[in-house]
């Protein structure tokens, strides 16, 4: 069943239903490929305390391991928008489908720790396109004022995958043993790369009519620049501005933040309250469906604050820092070894802060540059991201090591977040805002 959208502009009414449904399909195909890949990242989570078992690995090496997928992606995010940039989004998308779905197979069938490390590192270089190969697969299809709600919807299968993970893994896990999970993850993959290949295609490349390409406003193929005035006139531009740095060194604490939960967090009910695995999995799905909650409320208070007069700017990075500060200090509190249920309603209230924290960072990204840089600099933005996503399990396994707690850890992860919302708030200034067309922010996103 395909996603259904608000009523498009006149011209895009006029589109015939063969066409609508070809939107709507490549929406939906997005959305299960952003879900899906983020249930391949937790695969490793839900399966963790069997697999240190099974392969003798301290909490240490859990956390490098858990952490070489974003030094993975966080190496392969810049040349993946540029790649994206230069390719169609057939071609990328389905190559990148394949790889992360063979990387995923091979991770169940490999004997040793460092072929595990090897796998979770060419998972991490097959995902990369995927968030930036599929928003310029949308800004082709969707006229600049259709965009917000298909872009929308396929950011917030970032929240929604690992909401889903928990569940649907532990049941595969219980029948086939973590081996079996990762094999069966991938070949699911796997098909839906075949389904992409075969169902999307770019609409300059199909033969519409005159009216056809007027309601969808198709641009022609355009010769790519070349490498040089590419580095120069878009990345060089954006790494010489300083807020391109803020937002970066910003987002390393957002997914700092949220990145310890989704990679620890049936490690850690099962040590703190000691809860069987499968039960600890399960549990762990319900702070993750909060988060994804919370990414769908950021946008929305981001939305209303701008309509009540409050400047783009301060209605993006204002609810962005006090969700920061909630969620660290929901994370600090968490520290404490309170009761179960107690434990749950601070890691779902961090989770849910932290999803607001990560649609208004995304949506600052659109207001700070100039239209035609946007997915440059949420390349940029993801690099940082990805260093937060590393250093999270790096650290938190040394730490749970170290004390013999995770304690340690989270006040730790309390204390970068709130480092972050101190960057934002003080390192973005009303000057950062670039001059645009003020009817037109195509990527403003509700991820």
């Amino acid at each position: 069943m395909t996603p259904s959208f608000p009523a498009a502009p006149p011209a895009s009414r006029l589109l015939p239903p063969r066409l609508r449904r070809r939107r709507n399909a490549t929406v939906a195909l997005l959305m299960a490929a952003g879900c899906i890949s983020y249930v391949d990242r937790a695969a490793l989570s839900v399966g963790g305390t069997t697999i240190m078992a099974d392969m003798h690995m301290s909490y240490t090496g859990m956390g490098w391991l858990l952490s070489v997928f974003a030094w993975a992606y966080l190496v392969c995010q810049i040349p993946a928008g540029l790649v994206a940039d230069r390719l169609d989004a057939r071609r990328l998308l389905g190559a990148s489908l394949v790889l992360w779905s063979c990387a995923q197979i091979a991770f169940g069938l490999v004997g040793g720790i460092p072929g595990l490390f090897v796998c979770r590192a060419f998972l991490g270089l097959g995902e990369a396109p995927l968030f930036l190969a599929g928003t310029r697969a949308l800004v082709r299809w969707f006229r600049p004022q259709e965009r917000g709600g298909p872009i929308g919807l396929f950011n917030g299968s970032a929240a929604l995958g690992p909401a889903l993970a928990p569940p649907a893994l532990v049941s595969v896990m219980l029948l086939w043993g973590w081996r079996g999970m990762s094999v069966a993850v991938g070949s699911v993959s796997l098909v839906l790369a075949a389904a992409w290949m075969l169902h999307y295609r770019d609409p300059a490349d199909m033969r519409l009519s005159a009216a056809d390409r007027q309601a969808l406003a198709v641009p022609d193929h355009e010769p790519p620049a070349a490498p040089a005035a590419v580095l120069r006139d878009d990345l060089g531009v954006l790494l010489r501005q300083r807020a391109t740095w803020v937002v970066a060194a910003g987002y390393v604490g957002v997914i700092y933040l949220t990145w310890l939960y989704a990679t620890w967090m049936p490690a850690w009910l099962q040590t703190v309250h000691h809860l069987t695995a499968g039960r600890a999995d399960m549990l762990s799905a319900l702070p993750q469906f909060f988060g994804f909650a919370g990414c769908v409320s950021g946008g929305a208070l981001s939305d209303h604050l701008a309509a009540r007069g409050m400047r783009p700017l301060d209605a993006s990075r204002r609810p962005l820092v006090w969700a920061m500060l909630a969620a660290s200090a929901a994370t600090v509190l968490a520290a404490v070894h309170a009761g179960l249920a107690v434990s749950v309603a601070l890691m779902a209230l961090a989770l849910f802060a932290g999803g607001i924290a990560m649609t208004c960072g995304w949506t600052l990204g659109t207001i700070i540059v100039a239209e035609h840089r946007v997915a440059t600099l949420e390349a940029i933005q993801n690099t940082g991201g990805s260093l937060g996503g590393a250093l999270a399990p790096a650290i938190t396994g040394m730490l749970a090591d170290r004390f013999g707690s995770f304690s340690p850890s989270l006040i730790v992860a309390g204390l970068v977040g709130v480092a972050c919302a101190a960057i934002y708030q003080f390192g973005l200034r009303d000057g950062d805002v670039a001059a645009r067309d003020a009817a037109r922010r195509p990527f403003a996103t509700h991820a």
